[in-house]
């Protein structure tokens, strides 16, 4: 979920939850709540532009609920349970399904998704895609000359060159880190997070903080996404910030949504769903997301997206994997990072 903000200042302050509701100017009866992460939901994210879209083919009022990251987002929602005001949920990814779906809360979708296109395909009678995208150590080319070629080398870097990563108990980037080490050192996990450990910075509740450290300059290297250059050459018209190529591959992220069974009105959120795969909302995810979609689009990628680099390896656990083995690799992680 790599929006990005323009002009950060030094960091953000803690992560609130915000809500996000307007009322049309006919004060439609119908609204639909949804629970998203903070960024999309942000003037510069994606929330803007689906809610005017969305309103105008419903016939209603779409209220977003920001939660600061994807892991939070599920966290919350278990608190909440069958008492929930969400009829739908957006931005949970693949690592969290399982264990999404284990909390009983969801029901199926029962739409269409024969136009959705994910690597390595997509079948699921609960959750829909809107994007995907791959992580990356992103570097600022004004600092960093000759930045990690390897997950290898950038664990047995210079532990004076810095990098900003997310925590992965609250941020679905951070997750992805930790399952991006994990899938490449296995047993050895530990070890490695041992030796990072003393190149990171900091390690931030969700991706919005840790990018913002980056971009105000306070340290050389954060965990983003391999897209996330495209919004400074589109946005700023600048190639500063670059995105580095692994030797080992890069983690997959795929980003869902999905329907809560305690939804007050289900019609509607199959609407949106549906709504979710088509060009309208599609089309706004590659230059206020900063992702790849999911679904059909009607116009073609900026021409960023041509220049950004594509990883020749694609890493990614089962679904079922991740739910498994998530707590003690966590735990695993949590105990180095204490230390």
């Amino acid at each position: 979920m790599p929006y990005i903000r323009p002009n950060f200042v030094a960091a953000f302050a803690a992560a609130l939850t915000l809500t996000f509701s307007a009322a049309s100017g006919h004060a439609a009866d119908r609204s639909l709540t949804i629970y998203t992460y903070d960024s999309f939901v942000s003037d510069w994210g994606p929330g803007p532009v689906v809610k005017k879209a969305f309103e105008a083919e419903c016939d209603c009022t779409l209220n977003w609920v920001g939660v600061a990251d994807g892991v939070a987002l599920l966290n919350r929602l278990k608190l909440e349970g069958d008492s929930t005001k969400a009829d739908i949920v957006l931005g949970l990814d693949t690592n969290l399904v399982t264990d999404a779906k284990e909390t009983g809360l969801f029901a199926e979708s029962s739409i269409d998704q024969s136009n959705l296109k994910v690597p390595g395909g997509w079948s699921d009678d609960v959750f829909v895609p809107y994007d995907f995208g791959y992580f990356s150590v992103v570097y600022d080319t004004e600092v960093l000359e000759t930045p990690p070629a390897s997950l290898k080398e950038l664990v047995e870097g210079d532990p004076q060159v810095k990098i900003a990563i997310q925590d992965p108990r609250t941020s679905t980037p951070g997750l992805g880190l930790l399952l991006w080490v994990k899938s490449v050192y296995g047993d050895d996990a530990p070890e490695a997070w041992a030796k990072l450990k003393d190149r990171v910075l900091t390690v931030t509740p969700g991706w919005s903080e840790a990018y913002g450290l980056f971009t105000a300059g306070e340290v050389p290297m954060v965990l983003s996404y391999t897209t996330s250059p495209a919004y400074h050459m589109v946005a700023e018209e600048s190639e500063r910030y670059q995105a580095t190529l692994f030797e080992e591959g890069h983690y997959l992220q795929i980003e869902v949504a999905g329907m809560l069974k305690a939804s007050h009105d289900k019609e509607l959120s199959k609407q949106f769903l549906e709504f979710m795969t088509g060009p309208q909302f599609q089309n706004a995810i590659p230059t206020t997301n900063w992702m790849f979609p999911a679904g059909t689009v009607s116009e073609p990628l900026p021409e960023a997206f041509d220049k950004l680099v594509k990883p020749s390896k694609t890493l990614i656990y089962s679904a079922d994997e991740v739910s498994q083995n998530r707590k003690a690799w966590v735990d695993e992680w949590l105990a180095v990072m204490a230390q």
